[in-house]
């Protein structure tokens, strides 16, 4: 049995109708909730299509109505499908706050904004993460899990890949102000951090060319600078390699929590991993 807090109150008893609609709206295993799920991937294709479309100046002085009136018109959807599921949910405010809710969220306040802010209707193009729910459409639930045990080897090793980042700033300002001394403002490097700025540039082997050094000792420097960005680049996936292979391989199941909508749990689970609730 999972621990539960004493404190917390139960979850209120949900109707039929929301038992229904939270098997078609979080749900993906039956006809309904497939179907659901793959208006809801057309609808969030074409409200980013016609947004892109809306940043065009030609086509928007043309068909300015039409996009306008289409994103509305997917605006209120989104909005009704997200008041659905804040309905059908057993903890709502859990949801609310999970990366899906906050997608779902920011996924219709840009139109809103824009009668306020213009302009801001374009942040709209955040609906394309709402594309990952057909992971679930496609009952590619592996994925679901893989991408837990990702989080959870980004976490288990956050302190190496902070110690890492920490040297690899602190060698970045040692060979930036070196770089300041050698070449100096007559070579464009006109104070430490714009050197900073152009070791950053070479260690990471992005090379925009817009500073270079002149003098040989300089060019000797940038040399070893960028034979060295190869190796820093391969450290951090190193670290998080070998902490996707510490973690022990488990089967998922694209089941939905009717609590807080959680996914990724084990197949012979019987309660969710995240809130307790009985699945």
């Amino acid at each position: 049995m999972p621990r539960t807090n004493s404190t917390e109150k139960p979850p209120p008893s949900r109707t039929d109708l929301q038992r229904r609609l939270h098997e078609i709206i979080f749900e993906a295993e039956t006809p309904a909730g497939k179907l659901f799920d793959l208006v809801l991937m057309l609808a969030i294709v074409v409200s980013v299509v016609v947004v892109m479309l809306d940043s065009v100046s030609r086509i928007r002085n043309e068909y300015g109505m039409l996009l306008r009136l289409l994103e509305w018109s997917i605006t209120i959807l989104f909005t009704v499908e997200y008041t659905l599921r804040l309905y059908c949910i057993g903890r709502p405010v859990r949801y609310m706050t999970s990366f899906f809710g906050v997608v779902d969220l920011l996924s219709i306040l840009p139109t809103y904004l824009s009668l306020m802010v213009p302009g801001s209707r374009y942040l709209g193009v955040i609906r394309v993460l709402r594309v990952l729910r057909v992971f679930r459409v496609l009952k590619l639930a592996k994925y679901l899990g893989e991408g837990n045990r990702l989080m959870e080897a980004l976490y288990a090793s956050r302190r190496k890949i902070e110690v890492f980042i920490f040297g690899v700033l602190t060698l970045v300002i040692i060979v930036g102000s070196m770089m300041y001394v050698i070449e100096g403002e007559e070579n464009g490097f006109t104070s430490i951090p714009r050197a900073v700025y152009w070791a950053i540039v070479t260690m990471t082997t992005v090379g925009y060319g817009d500073i270079s050094p002149q003098t040989s000792l300089g060019q000797a420097l940038a040399a070893v600078v960028m034979l060295l960005g190869y190796s820093i680049i391969a450290v951090p996936t190193g670290l998080i390699t070998a902490e996707l292979t510490a973690l022990h391989q488990q089967k998922v199941t694209s089941e939905s929590c009717p609590q807080c909508s959680a996914e990724g749990h084990e197949l012979d689970a019987l309660y969710c991993k995240f809130c307790g609730a009985k699945l």
